[in-house]
């Protein structure tokens, strides 16, 4: 097993300006698990940017036409490389490749850079002081913004790059299996990871529902994030990584680390062999449901154990798009999820826009706080014919699948949070003969989950947002990680006061957001009432053997310990215990 690597030649975390390892490094780190799993292997370090830029001199006035030009190609060759590898990705990578490629050709801090080589500036420096300005301003207006600043150094380092002819800056490609460690990850990073050679992510930031962590999930590797202290561990040495207790522990013997990866091994050949349908050990009945964003990856999660689509992610065909699809064109992209699925449920979640995902037709203003901005319906109620066009899109979609016991369409609405939106969005559903439902996200929903529930069919619960809006955290900060965490005793009240809800009149109630795809809590959820859960294909077998393994009695005790737990991390513990995990 090589012990050190050549990937990265600059001093790395842990390591002297010369390489020799700090004196004093810890025994075990302690970050916020977000992928179960095993991994021992050596550590490897994502390759960190050069602190400084090559020096070039002043660009002459006759230059800068030629130098602005240079600029651009560099641009355009990586958007395209991006663009080229969410084409050939799906799911959540393919959306993240998507947006961030839409990130590098924006205008904005193009024609900052372009000012900045008019002026005589090298089209490197331009680059990097124009990025410097964005990422400056992002992180002053906080929320969902300053999550584009991964993204945002990201594409600068890969222009820059680009530019200067060097090899494309990012993740090692080592030829032995390895734990990552980086600071951060950005999507383009995570989204061309190999799991047979990377075996499990550990990154100083990030939170519970960055980017990394639900790309992580769709890879299946262990996976912990906000571990702060992993500065201190130099590249080469071999680490236990537990995902579950999101534990990175050294000292660990080879023959020890084996034995664990082994016995993690046997319980993923369960989880492997694991073929549904999904009931807990005493027959309590559980509908696991697939996440999709495309035809694609609907396709590719039709082969799964997943019954159908408890989430239809409609962003994509927006996002990409300089002008709003045609009902024509929305039609054939929804088409292809319901064919996939056949007859089976298939949940559409209408656009959900806005904050970090721009739209470029709709006229969006620039808002000081995005993420309590126009977001979601609220931008399809403010301009109705966004909303009724792609209303009559599923409709004709679903018009054409084959029949089924669940035939008609479901459509819910994202960033609900008044009664009156409820009974609006109900209105223009049932019009077109959709069945209409909203989705959790603002706290308001949940305490007054009877009254919507006179308006729709169903509810559905997107974790990421309702945790990030009950505990007034942004869900991106990896130092409120803690507190975004779905595990929140808060969050769980929410949680089971809808599932109340919904059982007193005999409508289903779903988890659509990331916390589905976590088994043991995955336990909870159901445990709390939840009658359905949708997550990544992926993760459809994990929470599947979870659940054949514990009785609905259990989940009902996991989920009472955790109600009345302090924080997160004690109601995760206690469950654990509840359900012997």
């Amino acid at each position: 097993m090589p012990e050190t690597s050549t990937d990265t030649p600059q001093a790395q975390p842990g390591e002297t300006a010369t390489g020799s390892i700090t004196a004093i490094r810890p025994d075990s780190v302690t970050g916020t698990g977000v992928v179960p799993g095993i991994a021992y292997a050596p550590v490897v370090w994502k390759q960190a940017r050069p602190q400084t830029l090559p020096h070039e001199p002043e660009v002459a006035q006759e230059g800068r036409e030629a130098e602005a030009a240079r600029l651009e190609a560099g641009v355009t060759a990586v958007a395209a490389r991006l663009e080229q590898r969410s084409s050939h990705a799906t799911g959540v990578a393919s959306e993240v490749l998507a947006a961030t490629a839409t990130l590098a050709r924006d205008r904005g801090w193009r024609k900052a850079a372009l000012k900045l080589v008019k002026g005589g500036t090298p089209a490197p420096q331009a680059v990097d002081g124009a990025m410097s300005q964005f990422i400056a301003t992002f992180e002053k207006l906080g929320g969902l913004m300053a999550e584009r600043t991964t993204d945002l150094r990201d594409i600068r380092d890969r222009v820059v790059a680009q530019i200067l002819g060097q090899p494309e800056p990012g993740v090692p490609t080592p030829d032995y299996p390895s734990v990552l460690f980086a600071d951060d990850l950005a999507p383009a990073d995570t989204a061309g990871l190999d799991p047979a050679v990377i075996t499990a992510l550990v990154t100083q930031l990030g939170g519970p529902t960055s980017h990394t962590a639900i790309i992580a999930r769709q890879l299946a590797i262990p996976c912990i994030v906000a571990a702060s202290k992993i500065a201190t561990i130099p590249q080469g040495t071999n680490v236990l990584i537990d995902g579950t207790a999101g534990t990175v522990t050294l000292g660990v013997d080879e023959a020890q680390g084996r034995r664990l990866v082994e016995e993690d091994g046997r319980r993923r050949e369960t989880v492997r062999s694991w073929r549904g349908p999904a009931k807990t050990s005493d027959g309590h009945d559980v509908e696991l449901l697939a996440n999709v964003q495309d035809g694609a990856g609907a396709r590719k999660a039709a082969g799964s154990q997943a019954r159908g689509v408890g989430l239809f992610r409609t962003e994509l065909c927006f996002l990409n798009s300089p002008t709003e699809p045609t009902v024509q064109e929305q039609t054939a992209i929804y088409g292809e999820v319901f064919a996939a699925f056949g007859g089976r449920k298939v949940v559409v979640r209408t656009l959900d826009a806005g904050s970090d995902k721009p739209l470029k037709f709709a006229k969006m203003e620039h808002e000081e706080n995005p993420a309590l901005g126009v977001r979601g319906v609220r931008i399809g109620l403010r301009d109705l014919g966004l909303l009724t066009r792609q209303l009559d899109a599923i409709a004709a979609a679903g018009s054409t699948r084959e029949q089924g016991a669940d035939s008609q369409p479901w459509v819910m609405a994202p960033m609900i949070a008044t009664v009156p939106e409820a009974a609006r969005f109900a209105e223009l559903a049932r019009e077109r003969g959709i069945k209409p439902g909203i989705m959790v996200e603002v706290p308001s929903v949940a305490l007054l989950a009877p009254a919507f529930l006179a308006h729709v069919e169903f509810l559905s619960i997107g974790t990421n947002d309702l945790s990030q809006y009950t505990m007034a955290a942004d869900r991106m900060s990896p130092h409120l990680a803690t507190l975004t965490d779905p595990w929140q005793p808060a969050v769980l009240t929410l949680i089971g006061m809808t599932a109340r809800a919904g059982r007193d009149v005999g409508k289903p109630v779903g988890v659509c957001g990331e916390a589905a795809a976590d088994p043991l809590l995955a336990c909870v959820l159901i445990g709390l009432g939840v009658t359905s859960l949708s997550m990544a294909a992926p993760a459809v077998s994990a929470v599947g053997a979870q659940l054949a393994d514990v009785s609905f009695e259990q989940c009902q005790r996991a989920a009472q310990a955790a109600l009345a737990a302090t924080d997160s991390a004690a109601a995760r513990d206690t469950a654990r215990k509840v359900l012997h995990a």
